[in-house]
């Protein structure tokens, strides 16, 4: 009897794991960020201890896993809305090679040495740290790599556009990496007749041209 509550449960379990999961989106199954770690690692625990304890009853024990997916998905929403939550929540990506020189203050502010710096570029065939025009750490701990184009024998930039707008929001700090200000931002918009910076929802700018992408367009 208790093999068979077992299995029952086990079945039981496997199913609302699933149902939680497309609950909560494809985006936790195909980037593993902080939170989305936290809560697959208590979700699989709260699941094992459901397995080994039949003498519960196992609503109690679904509880806490429906409250874990309510919350992420409470935490997911606020991130969309909201580009300071989504900051806290996820991080942001850090520039560690520009040009091919190697940024050591965000290396060290990420804890992040040259061991693995080089490891990660070698597993994407770069052997040499002079032929990265951008290598970018994103918040999942990815490492994104820009190479150098090459005309002929000679080296040219690669084209990374940094984003100036996202979601009506100015990136400041964006601009100060492209030595513009916000002023000439929103001038070079209005003159290109966006006069409302919050119905952006994204905007770059590559050798003189914008691109602009305005809201639910």
């Amino acid at each position: 009897m208790d093999l068979l509550e077992i299995a029952i449960r086990t079945v039981v379990l496997y199913g609302v794991i699933i149902i939680i999961f497309r609950l909560m989106g494809k985006r936790e199954i195909g980037e593993l960020n902080v939170l989305d770690l936290v809560v697959f690692l208590m979700l699989s625990e709260l699941a094992v201890v459901a397995i080994e304890t039949p003498d519960k009853p196992i609503v109690h024990q679904l509880t806490p896993m429906i409250l874990l997916m309510v919350l992420q998905i409470v935490l997911a929403f606020l991130s969309l809305k909201s580009q300071k939550a989504r900051k806290m929540l996820d991080g942001e990506p850090s520039i560690l090679i520009r040009g091919g020189k190697v940024d050591e203050v965000q290396m060290r502010k990420q804890r992040y040495n040259f061991d693995d710096l080089l490891m990660q570029l070698r597993e994407k065939d770069i052997g040499d740290i002079r032929d990265v025009e951008y290598a970018i750490l994103e918040p999942s701990g990815k490492l994104s790599v820009f190479r150098k184009r090459r005309k002929g024998n000679v080296d040219t930039k690669a084209v990374f556009a940094l984003p100036l707008i996202i979601d009506g929001t100015i990136q400041d700090d964006h601009l100060e990496k492209i030595g513009k200000t916000n002023l000439w931002l929103r001038q070079k918009l209005r003159e290109l007749g966006y006069k409302d910076i919050t119905q952006i929802s994204y905007c770059t700018v590559q050798n003189d041209e914008f691109f602009v992408d305005l809201k639910d367009e």
